[in-house]
This record gives structure tokens, C-alpha cells and sequence, in this order.
């Protein structure tokens, strides 16, 4: 059974009070809260464990480094990799978009080869291609999209060329919640020779996720959005593919040997992880995937569609709506505007009723050109969120709604 009580009470935060106001949280497509398991298991290790990893003999620093690679075997059977060589531990989805953008470019682009992406990717899977066009002179071309939010499939099949050297999209928009068919994409990329990265932040936290059964070549994540700590992120990369790309980095514990003439790099993964790791952080990244596996994805995902669809049906009753994302495959994310209503204004007064949004661009600016505005208010949900508290963002709403 799905018990949202015993659920919120593994999140203290969630009793709180703003403004004299009990918290209502649905910003979680930005980060999500941590359940004490995760605080507590992160608590105990600085207390009785802390030590560096990998390179002591001693007590503390054997069972610490115990820990890191234990956690990297509950990331690798979490996303069904492969082998634990295959799960490099980074700061984060942005940090892991960066290293492949820069690994893969040096190794495997020219000037003059390509990279698509689509329109409503985050800003942290537009600006590395970016600097990467800057530096290096490669193409960026963009898969468009219909007004329902949903990607123009045909389009992106003619979007490749010869020199099409990767596909790099997210797995669901950060904004309109769209799920792309990101096995469908890869299956074509394949076919035409060319990897594919994909963008797991807003989906590892809200659906079961096979690497394998996706055929995915990259998968990047970050702790932050499914229950775990901020600073510490995951990129698979299928070995065969991490194999063949260089350090992103240099220093400590991503070599083999070192001289003044040559260095030699460790093997993997620890070739892309200079430098002393957040061992702290991947032991709670390794607890929060632990609880949601407990919870099971399946029943999160079915009770957060459950939410979605009722918030859906509740927004749409405020008059002056408008929702951006109507796909058909579209997860826990409704971005809106009522009206004229400014949605900084919106968001600002929702927060005084203790009821916490996102407002703004959400780093896909892009996408607001393309969809004719300059931001939007957006309400994300997670595990732990209620219909009662969907009820209390559609009075807000309502409230701010009748003071204009």
C-alpha cells in the first residue's frame, strides 16, 4: 500500500510553516526534499566513517571507500546498467552534460559536425554545445516541436546528415512535462551510426528507468531531484563509449602512473573522476534510491499521474488559464499563466500563502520564445505531494486571481 502519511512523515520539512501558513511544496522539479533516512545515513558516516577513499590502507579509510563503490553498485542496478565501470560519479546533470560535451568533442567531433538537440531542452544541455560550436566550430541543430509540446518526429529523422555525430535531448521537459520517446529517437540514431545522450534529470526521480532497454549510450542524472543530496550526480556512459573518450579532468586518483614526460589514466570509471569524490553525498544518493525502490517506481509513478491528472482537471476550472505541455505522455510538471497575471507576481503571492512554486524562464529560454512568452508559473509534484495540496494551490490561485 502507497501510505502518503508514513510517506510525509519521513520528510520533517514538510511540517513547517511560511508566513504562519502550513508549507505546501510543489517545486520539486527543481529539487525535492530528503527523507531523514538520507540525512541521517549521511550524519552517521561523517561521524563514525569519514575518512578519503581508495587510496588509504587504514581501518576507516577501507570502509569508507566500502561504502563509495557500494553506493556506484546501487546507482548501476537502480538504472539496470551494465557494470559499475559503466556509473562515473559527477556534481551533478549539469556537470556530467558538460564532461561528455567536452570528452566527446575532443575525441570524436570536427568542425563542421553536428549535434541535435530540441527545443525544450535546459539550458545545461544548450550552453556545452554552445561553447563547444565556440570553441571547436561544430553544429547545433534543433528537433522543433507542435503546439501540444510534443517533439516532431519526422522532422528530427531529417535533421541527420553524414555528419551527424550525436543526439543529446531530455528524457522529459523541465517545463511542459512532456515524456519524449526517447526509445523510439535512439532506435533511429542507431541507425544511422549515431549515439545518444539522454537527459534523465526530470525522469529518474518519477518512472522506472532500464538503460538497457532504452539502448541509451549516455544517461545523465543529479542526486538532488530524486530525494538525495545536492553536489553529487551520475553519467552512464555504455563502456565501450567511456573507453574510447578522454579525461575531462587531471589530478589526483584518475591516473595509473605520472612523470614529468607521461602520465598514464586510471581505468574506469575513475578516468573521469579526478580528485576526491563527494563519498559523503554518494552515500546518501545511494539511501535515497534505496527509499524510492523501496516505495517501488511503478506505484510512484501511477500516484504522481494520479495527482497530475487531478490538478489538470482543477486548473483548468480557474477561469483565464492556460497550461503550456498537453502531450499525451506528459509527467508530474503543469507550467501556467492565469490571465495577465505577471507569473513573478503569481508566485510571489503564492508564497505568502505558503504555497511553493517555480516562477520564471526554468533555464529554457528557448522554449518561452518558442512558446510566445517570457516565463510561466510551474507546479511540480513528488512523491510525497496531495491532492488536499493541489486543493490549496487552486484557491491561491483563485485568491491572487480575484485581488487583480
Amino acid at each position: 500500500m502507497y501510505n502518503i502519511s508514513n510517506i510525509r512523515n519521513d520528510f520533517p520539512i514538510l511540517s513547517r510553516q511560511v508566513y504562519g501558513k502550513p508549507l505546501v511544496y510543489l517545486d520539486n522539479g527543481a529539487t525535492t526534499q530528503k527523507p531523514r533516512q538520507v540525512v541521517e545515513v549521511m550524519t552517521d558516516e561523517y561521524y563514525s566513517v569519514n575518512a578519503n577513499v581508495h587510496r588509504g590502507v587504514h581501518f576507516l579509510s577501507q570502509q569508507a571507500t566500502e561504502l563509495h563503490e557500494g553506493s556506484r553498485e546501487t546507482v548501476r542496478q537502480f538504472i539496470h546498467a551494465h557494470s559499475t565501470n559503466e556509473i562515473v560519479f559527477t556534481r551533478g546533470t549539469t556537470e556530467s552534460i558538460n564532461l561528455l560535451a567536452s570528452s566527446f568533442c575532443e575525441s570524436q567531433m570536427q568542425a563542421g559536425d553536428e549535434v541535435i538537440i530540441s527545443t525544450m531542452e535546459h539550458h545545461s544541455n544548450i550552453v556545452p554545445w554552445q561553447l563547444m560550436a565556440a570553441r571547436r566550430g561544430i553544429a547545433i541543430k534543433v528537433i522543433p516541436m507542435d503546439d501540444r509540446g510534443e517533439l516532431l518526429f519526422d522532422e528530427y529523422c531529417k535533421l541527420f546528415t553524414p555528419r551527424t555525430r550525436l543526439v543529446s535531448v531530455a528524457h522529459v521537459s523541465n517545463v511542459l512535462g512532456t515524456v519524449n520517446p526517447v526509445e523510439r529517437m535512439i532506435a533511429f540514431a542507431h541507425s544511422q551510426g549515431v549515439p545518444v545522450l539522454v537527459d534523465g534529470a526530470q525522469s529518474i526521480p518519477h518512472m522506472p528507468v532500464d538503460v538497457q532497454a532504452l539502448d541509451a549510450d549516455f544517461y545523465v542524472f543529479s542526486g538532488h531531484k530524486v530525494y538525495g543530496p545536492t553536489g553529487v550526480g551520475v553519467l552512464y556512459g555504455k563502456e565501450e563509449w567511456l573507453d574510447r573518450l578522454p579525461p575531462y579532468q587531471g589530478g589526483g586518483e584518475m591516473i595509473q602512473t605520472v612523470t614529468f614526460e607521461k602520465t598514464t589514466f586510471n581505468e574506469l570509471p575513475f578516468k573521469f573522476e579526478a580528485g576526491t569524490p563527494d563519498y559523503i553525498g554518494t552515500t546518501g544518493l545511494a539511501r535515497a534510491l534505496d527509499y524510492v525502490t523501496a516505495l517501488g517506481m511503478e506505484q510512484i509513478a501511477a500516484y504522481e499521474h494520479e495527482l497530475t491528472t487531478y490538478a489538470t482537471e482543477q486548473l483548468k476550472q480557474i477561469p483565464g488559464m492556460r497550461i503550456f505541455g498537453e502531450a499525451e505522455q506528459k509527467g508530474s510538471v503543469i507550467s501556467f499563466l492565469v490571465g495577465n497575471i505577471h507569473h513573478f507576481d503569481m508566485g510571489t503571492l503564492l508564497d505568502r500563502l505558503g504555497i511553493a512554486v517555480r516562477t520564471g524562464h526554468h533555464c529554457a529560454q528557448p522554449l518561452m520564445q518558442r512558446l510566445g512568452i517570457e516565463g510561466t508559473v510551474r507546479a511540480s509534484f513528488g512523491l510525497y505531494n496531495t491532492k488536499e495540496e493541489i486543493d490549496a494551490l487552486v484557491a491561491g490561485i483563485l485568491r491572487v486571481s480575484r485581488m487583480f
